[in-house]
This record gives C-alpha cells, sequence and structure tokens, in this order.
C-alpha cells in the first residue's frame, strides 16, 4: 500500500471521488478512523491494477479549502 499525505479532508474526499471516476475502487470511504488516531482521516481505493492506495490527513482540517 502507498500512503500519500492529504493537507485536508477535502483533498482526501476528492483524491477518493477522482479515482473512483477513474476505474478505481473503494477500499474504504473518507472518514475518521480513530482506531488510528483521533484525527486521523483517511481514505483508502485501489487502482486499475489492484494497487492499493491512500490518502491521509492528520489533524482536523475539514474546513479548509483543498488549495490551502
Amino acid at each position: 500500500m502507498v500512503a500519500l499525505k492529504a493537507r485536508t479532508w477535502l483533498v482526501a474526499q476528492t483524491f477518493h471521488a477522482t479515482a473512483l471516476a477513474h476505474g478505481g475502487k473503494s477500499e474504504g470511504a473518507p472518514g475518521l478512523r480513530p482506531h488510528y488516531g483521533k484525527d486521523f482521516y483517511v481514505a483508502y481505493v485501489r487502482d486499475p491494477d489492484g494497487n492499493k492506495l491512500a490518502a491521509v490527513c492528520r489533524g482536523f482540517v475539514e474546513l479548509q479549502e483543498a488549495s490551502s
């Protein structure tokens, strides 16, 4: 699995939606995973080749703009 740093929750959400729009499969909808940490926000996908990818955001930054 490859994990990518997302600056905001919106970036993780956009990553997930974009991956699905381009043939990826959801491996976990964007959301908090408190068992990894109270501020651990992540989205998981599998690309068309079967690789698992994650966009991870640490911190409560759900209200910031994607360009932040």
